[in-house]
């Protein structure tokens, strides 16, 4: 098995401070662009602290990274994993920089994010031009698509949700109970604009698509029908603009006749700050506030058929760009005219 033409494999991912003096920094270059005062980001910064300091999420890339490289090892596909990051080191121009010295032209790219929408999919895609531009095209860069809809990925939440309510109704017993699915919310006019623009193609129908099939497959697994919603998390800016709604903690607040609940970050492919802090903090604090029993289910990162549908992913992209697919079946095209723009 070959991954010719690419001679590397890029994880694209959101990166994130390692020490509590880069927490500002960092906050600054996420939210570059949207007027957001530094006493809101020194707010918003104190989170990390729970967490020593440092945002969780480079710890869980390099531990997947490692995990792509077994799964890749063992169809005997030997290729660097690098990582590049859209708001801290290593940022992607560093890292194609040393892809460029190191003589690598072509190279397969993998984002850690499972949806389509613009901040998701296609800002990935014009910060890889942008890197590609910044080396005068030295290395380019085809990018996996969207994957969440995936069979594999739809199991591996399944089976997160299933664990997660035994370990619900061992604390309650038969008492009602209630799934919330979560994903990260975004404005209203991003979603509108996310897929092709058609609803069916949208953000929020993918993520319900998603939690619909996950439901049914853990349904069938526990031989019980979850009674399931879908909600978001870690709105941000300004309180003007609409976003995806109902907020997680705000749906738990409005639950009757429900004694326990279970979180299942569908939108999030590992435990990162959205997931550490949104649901295991704050989330938590809500159940426990309106005294509902809580488990949050566990995200897919180290599910093995989660990073085989990964490697699957790399496979495939490079079979198509030896010729050996259709193009058709490339799932990243670069996006074309109005999909998944900014708004």
């Amino acid at each position: 098995m070959s991954l010719a033409p690419y001679t590397a494999v890029l994880v694209a991912s959101y990166g994130g401070p390692d020490r509590t003096e880069d927490v500002l920094p960092f906050m600054r270059n996420a939210t570059a662009g949207r007027n957001i005062p530094d006493e809101r980001l020194v707010e918003v910064s104190r989170h990390y602290d729970l967490f020593g300091g440092k945002s969780p999420l480079n710890e869980l890339n390099a531990a997947l990274m490692e995990r792509l490289r077994a799964e890749l090892g063992r169809r005997g596909i030997d290729v660097p994993v690098v990582i590049g990051n859209r708001n801290w080191h290593p940022y992607f121009a560093e890292t194609v920089e040393q892809l460029a010295a190191g003589g690598h032209e072509r190279v397969a790219a993998l984002a850690t994010s499972a949806y389509s929408s613009y901040s998701s999919c296609r800002q990935y895609r014009e910060d890889l031009d942008s890197a590609e531009a910044a080396v005068d095209g030295a290395v380019h860069f085809d990018k996996v698509g969207p994957f969440a809809e995936s069979p594999q990925f739809i199991r591996a939440n399944a089976r997160a949700v299933a664990a997660a309510w035994r370990e619900l109704r061992a604390k309650l017993g038969d008492g009602t109970a209630k799934l919330l699915f979560v994903t990260h919310s975004i404005p209203l006019a991003m979603n509108a604009a996310s897929g092709s623009g058609a609803p069916s193609t949208r953000y929020d129908a993918q993520t319900l698509r998603v939690a619909e099939k996950v439901a049914e497959v853990a349904s069938a697994e526990l031989g019980e029908e979850l009674d399931w919603e879908l909600t978001y998390c870690s709105r941000s800016g300004s309180p003007h603009i609409p976003w995806l709604e109902p907020d997680v903690n705000d749906r738990m607040e409005e639950l009757e006749g429900v004694v326990g609940v279970v979180t299942a970050p569908i939108g999030f492919i590992s435990d990162h700050m959205e997931v550490r802090y949104d649901l295991d903090t704050q989330a938590s604090e809500t159940a426990e506030a309106q005294g509902l029993a809580y488990v949050r289910a566990g995200t897919v990162d180290d599910d093995p058929e989660f990073v085989e549908l990964l490697v699957d992913k790399l496979v495939e992209l490079a079979a198509v760009a030896r010729g050996e697919l259709s193009s058709a079946a490339l799932a990243c095209a670069p996006c074309a005219g109005e999909h998944c723009l900014p708004r």
